[in-house]
């Protein structure tokens, strides 16, 4: 499953966008990360780390990172690890230890991890949630906005008068029309105009547009029902459109500043335009023509690239190029709150790059506002099974 859940500190300079919120004071403007200069953790450089026994980790931190790493231990052990840092043997005697463990989580971690520091460790890290807005499994008065299933005609194929020299990788998205030519799917705007209305695709409806719209961009959510209820959504697929930040485009339109008639440069100033100029906002929101289709998750959480579900301020996404999927990560950063054990088991479009990772802090209204605040920097360690950094010298 690829992660759809970009990060909310990013939003304007990533050109990526967060869930709705309440207009609260803006957060301060978020730098964007330098890009990455090298292709995976080996090139980049390691080096052996302090020892776990000074890291000082809290039980409750160490207690919660050991469960998040035991869910995650079927990939870690038998996939391969793009990184170059580690192979699926080192996991293995891990992995099997965490499962039978029951004594002390600190003490685990100690008997079979290291640190490692990537390049210079200097890390930055933005956090996601997972957004809940009103919503229906029946369209009701007040619930008009479709949640679509991925529909049958959506598929992979070379256009006709594409050459063959230059069908490489993975055929696009699209479908065949009426005439059988393959031709790109319908965009957000087609499909807001009833493309797929009449086909029994809809799941759910949602209340509000513009909650939709963001909860698209997030990847998966929940619906908060009228009986009270939640029910769960997850990514499914998407149309094949490319994805623009409108972030992005407001600020290089001026819409978002300090100035007289401008919005804060937050996911609050966005969304308050997107309400206060409906028929801008609806337009400016088409320019994204990425559309999200979903499937109903029954799980305690939203599923992250591994297919666990990711669990608040357990789980982070990483740039699987630099990080080990399954490994621990100890963060020390300028925000007290990103502090801490964290395990690698997601990833996502703008987590790019040595030290870069990407917050996981639940749903609730506490975790929209962490996260949409999250813009972070400081040092980042690796935990990886023991001899790993030795074994890496010797090459």
């Amino acid at each position: 499953m690829f992660k759809w859940m970009w990060p909310l500190a990013a939003l304007v300079t990533l050109s990526s966008c967060v869930g709705p919120g309440a207009d609260k004071p803006p957060y301060p403007p978020i730098d964007r990360p330098p890009p990455p200069q090298t292709e995976s953790a080996v090139a980049a450089g390691v080096e052996a780390g302090p020892s776990i026994a000074s890291l000082r980790l809290g039980a409750q931190d160490a207690a919660a990172a050991l469960a998040a790493f035991r869910s995650s231990c079927d990939w870690a052990s038998e996939k391969d690890d793009a990184s170059g840092l580690t192979r699926p043997s080192d996991w293995l005697p891990v992995c099997t230890a965490a499962l039978r463990w029951d004594g002390d989580a600190r003490t685990f971690l100690e008997t079979y991890f290291e640190t490692a520091r990537i390049g210079s460790g200097e890390a930055f890290a933005t956090g996601y949630f997972e957004p809940e807005i009103l919503g229906s499994r029946t369209r009701r008065p007040g619930y008009d906005v479709p949640v679509y299933r991925m529909p049958e005609d959506l598929v992979r194929a070379w256009p006709a008068d594409m050459p063959e020299s230059e069908r490489e990788g993975r055929p696009p998205l699209g479908r065949y029309d009426s005439n059988g030519d393959f031709v790109p799917y319908y965009s957000r705007a087609e499909i807001e105009d009833g493309a797929l209305a009449g086909r029994g695709l809809e799941i759910a409806w949602a209340a509000d547009a513009v909650e939709m719209f963001f909860l698209q961009i997030q990847g998966s959510g929940l619906l908060r029902l009228p009986d009270g209820t939640r029910m769960r959504i997850g990514y499914a697929g998407q149309n094949g459109r490319g994805y623009t930040g409108i972030g992005g485009l407001m600020r290089e339109r001026g819409l978002l500043g300090d100035g007289p008639g401008q919005y804060p440069g937050s996911m609050q100033g966005i969304v308050q335009y997107l309400n206060e100029n409906p028929v801008a906002g609806k337009a400016l929101m088409r320019e994204n023509e990425s559309w999200i289709f979903f499937r109903e998750l029954n799980t305690s959480g939203p599923l992250g690239s591994l297919g666990v579900p990711v669990t608040r301020e357990n789980s982070v996404a990483v740039d699987p190029r630099f990080v080990p999927y399954g490994a621990p990560v100890v963060l020390d950063m300028d925000r007290d709150v990103a502090d801490g054990l964290w395990v690698a088991q997601d990833t996502g479009g703008a987590i790019k790059g040595a030290n870069r990772f990407d917050t996981f802090w639940g749903n609730g209204g506490d975790a929209r506002d962490i996260a949409g605040g999250m813009s972070a920097r400081g040092q980042a360690l690796i935990l990886l099974p023991r001899g790993t950094v030795a074994r890496l010298r010797q090459r």
